[in-house]
């Protein structure tokens, strides 16, 4: 039986994250509106036995969002720009997600929504931190300063089949039996996987404890870029050679990306810049509000792996991911 939270708002719904969100909110049995700039490109994704209702806006046209928050209490805030098809659309994605949160907030205080969940970056604060991350932060900033009560989870890459991390990892692997990389693959990160993020999600809806919280999230290990491709590698029985290098800037190092996987410039930069930031838990309230079992990192690229093969959900043995 479905909990009675009304009928809930997801932004973001042909996203990575905010896709995956939508299909365990329906098979919970959920009631959800669904804010999406193009109603045909959501009825594509959508599973034969989900009924969602859709609504189409935009967040940077005010003017169509009170239809979307009429009646709503509780939404999910899964819109950002994680970059453009180029470096050169990067330069205005911070502006875009500021005006987006601004127009949210304003139509949110006139419908009275109660709560907003927002999906976060994890990151340090000060001045080093990327763009890409500062904007996230600001993001959850601006969601505050409305009268809804925010539960902020602070991620860090977010692995599964087609999402940009995972994607970046299994190409440049793949591809490539010598990586020169430069020296930010030793940076520290805690990679969750898919569906603990979307637990986690969903556990902020359902644990009244995590209203008004921002709270850290991470899978069960802390990894550098270079560990995540040498368990990659493993998983997938390769045997592969990387040697470091001082000399790649952020912008060299994207152009090299791009170049090697099919992932656009303007996804890969921020990306790239972020991992100067070690992306680690420092806040483990999560765990206690909402207990889980962490996928470890090596299962998490099986069940990519497995769903790059056979689709979404269906996940592979242990011995056909080459596992030892």
């Amino acid at each position: 039986m479905a909990e009675n939270f009304g009928k809930i708002l997801l932004t973001g719904a042909t996203g990575f994250v905010g896709g995956r969100l939508l299909h365990a909110l329906t098979g919970h049995g959920m009631e959800v509106r669904c804010l999406v700039r193009s109603a045909e490109k959501l009825r594509k994704r959508l599973f034969p036995e989900e009924e969602v209702e859709i609504v189409t806006g935009d967040l940077l046209k005010p003017e169509t969002l009170d239809k979307a928050l009429d009646g709503i209490e509780v939404a999910y805030y899964m819109v950002h720009s994680m970059g453009g098809r180029t470096i050169g659309e990067n330069k205005v994605f911070a502006e875009r997600d500021r005006s987006a949160a601004r127009h949210f907030v304003k139509a949110a205080d006139r419908a009275g929504l109660a709560r907003i969940v927002y999906l976060g970056g994890l990151g340090e604060t000060g001045d080093n931190l990327s763009k890409h991350l500062a904007s996230r932060q600001e993001v959850a900033q601006i969601l505050s300063s409305g009268r809804a009560q925010i539960t902020e989870l602070r991620a860090p890459n977010i692995m599964g089949a087609g999402g940009a991390p995972f994607e970046m990892l299994r190409s440049l692997v793949e591809r490539l039996p010598v990586m020169v990389c430069p020296r930010w693959i030793e940076t520290r990160a805690q990679p969750i996987d898919i569906r603990d993020m979307v637990h986690y999600l969903i556990g902020c809806l359902r644990e009244p404890a995590t209203t008004g919280l921002s709270l850290d999230v991470g899978g069960p290990e802390i990894l550098s870029y270079r560990d995540m491709m040498e368990i990659y590698a493993r998983v997938r029985g390769l045997k592969r050679l990387i040697i470091t290098v001082p000399v790649l800037t952020p912008r060299l190092s994207t152009y090299w990306v791009n170049l090697v996987t099919p992932v656009p410039s303007g996804i890969v930069n921020p990306l790239v810049e972020g991992l100067r930031n070690e992306v680690i838990c420092r806040d483990n309230r999560i765990q206690e509000l909402i207990p889980i079992e962490l996928t470890t990192f090596e299962q998490s690229i099986c069940n990519a792996l497995q769903e790059v093969e056979k689709g979404p959900g269906k996940l592979m043995s242990r011995q056909s991911c080459f596992l030892k």
